[in-house]
């Protein structure tokens, strides 16, 4: 059987070698050289669109940094008020009747005026929350009660203040209001 084999000889072009002189294991060396591809009618237009939007993307992966752990906390909670609604305790819905339905009620008698809307519900409904938590609505009122003095007499302080300074000159100027005739 015969057949034709080329090789590459580096030191003699053009030289017939047997097969025995031939190597089994090397290949001929391979020149290699990188050619830059040219520049297509897409590419400036992606690059102008990715610099645009590069300060959105930034923008939105900060609130999306923001936002993700309110939404798990949401979620988790969301899945534990389900969990303690397949189980409730054994008076739970009806407290929660005696409590949110006075709420609705107050919805219904406050129409008109926005505060009347606020002050109804959220009235009737910490009447109804006193009724089952008598203690706990006794410790809320006197906190809230001691709040309210504090800052009545913080304000009545502020305005006493604002009274003295304004009847009061100040030394070593004589005002003409204060100025006394002969």
């Amino acid at each position: 059987m015969s057949g034709t084999v080329f090789a590459a000889a580096e030191d003699k072009p053009n030289v017939t070698l047997n097969t025995n002189e031939l190597s089994r294991y090397t290949t001929p060396q391979q020149k290699f050289r990188y050619v830059e591809p040219d520049i297509g009618h897409l590419e400036p237009g992606v690059t102008t669109l990715r610099k645009l939007a590069e300060p959105y993307v930034t923008w939105c992966q900060g609130v999306i940094a923001k936002v993700k752990p309110k939404v798990e906390s949401a979620i988790q909670l969301g899945s534990e008020t389900f969990t303690f609604l397949q189980n409730p305790p054994a008076e739970f819905y009806p407290r929660v009747a005696v409590i949110g339905f006075p709420g609705i009620i107050g919805l219904f008698l406050a129409r008109g005026s926005r505060v009347k809307k606020l002050i109804y519900p959220t009235g009737l409904m910490a009447a109804g929350y006193s009724m089952y938590y008598p203690q706990v609505a006794a410790s809320i009122t006197k906190n809230t009660g001691d709040s309210l003095y504090d800052f009545a007499l913080q304000g009545y302080v502020n305005v006493e203040k604002v009274f003295n300074s304004a009847t009061t000159p100040v030394e070593g100027k004589v005002s003409s209001s204060c100025q006394v005739q002969n």
